[in-house]
């Protein structure tokens, strides 16, 4: 456990909280972007599947 310590402590480079903004708000953009490809796709294949039942 000590050398964990020591290593958490010396040699692990921490981000700036500028990077880690920056960083957070990529994430939450990229994961809204996503959402939102997901959520039309979902419709489209709702849709198509709607039309489809709708034949017989």
């Amino acid at each position: 456990m000590v050398d964990s310590f020591k290593e958490l402590r010396d040699k692990v480079t921490w981000p700036k909280y500028k990077e880690l903004q920056n960083s957070s708000t990529l994430v939450l953009i990229a994961s809204v972007i996503f959402a939102l490809v997901i959520f039309m796709i979902d419709k489209v294949f709702e849709n198509a599947m709607n039309l489809y039942y709708s034949a017989f």
